[in-house]
This record gives structure tokens, C-alpha cells and sequence, in this order.
């Protein structure tokens, strides 16, 4: 049975080579390559979004892994699309600097 309280965000929202047909949510300039569940996760925690992560494979691409993370709702499923994409890019940073 469906959850209302909850929002459900994929990872492929904020994929960079996927066009929005593929299932990208974000504008080109604000989504990464190739973003990983943990980072997802990490920037949906720095926003307090209090995020649930699931490691499943999206409906329309069944050889590629992928996830989700279940939020409370807050606002706007765009907004929220929004500042996870910011957070994102932040998060992604920090983890190529510590990677190096």
C-alpha cells in the first residue's frame, strides 16, 4: 500500500547523462555524473529531510542499479528536487577532495 506521508527520490533524478525523458528531474547544470546512493543520502541528511535509502533497480532500466531514498513531506516534491540537487553537488565535492 502506497505511503502519502512519504516523498520517494531517486537517484537517476540527478543522473547528468540521462536526459529528461530518461527520467532526470533536475536541470542539466544542476545535476552530477554518476551520483552514488550515499552521497544522495548524506545530502539529504545535511537538509534534515530524515531520509530512508533503498538499493533496488529502476523500472525502466533493469541492468543498471540504482536506488531511492523515502523523505517525510515537507514541501513540494520540485523544491525539494531542488535542494537536494544543491546539497548534492556540495556532498559530491567533499567526497572527490577526500578521495584524493
Amino acid at each position: 500500500m502506497k505511503d502519502y506521508e512519504k516523498q520517494v527520490i531517486w537517484l537517476d533524478y540527478f543522473n547528468s547523462s540521462y536526459s529528461r525523458s530518461q527520467g532526470r528531474r533536475v536541470s542539466r547544470n544542476r545535476s552530477i555524473k554518476n551520483p552514488i546512493l550515499s552521497d544522495l543520502l548524506e545530502a539529504a541528511k545535511r537538509l534534515n529531510l530524515n531520509p530512508v535509502s533503498h538499493e533496488v533497480i529502476h523500472p525502466k532500466r533493469a541492468s543498471i542499479n540504482s536506488g531511492y531514498i523515502s523523505i517525510t513531506k515537507k514541501n513540494k516534491k520540485t523544491l525539494v528536487l531542488q535542494d537536494i540537487a544543491k546539497m548534492l553537488t556540495i556532498v559530491k565535492g567533499e567526497t572527490k577532495k577526500s578521495s584524493k
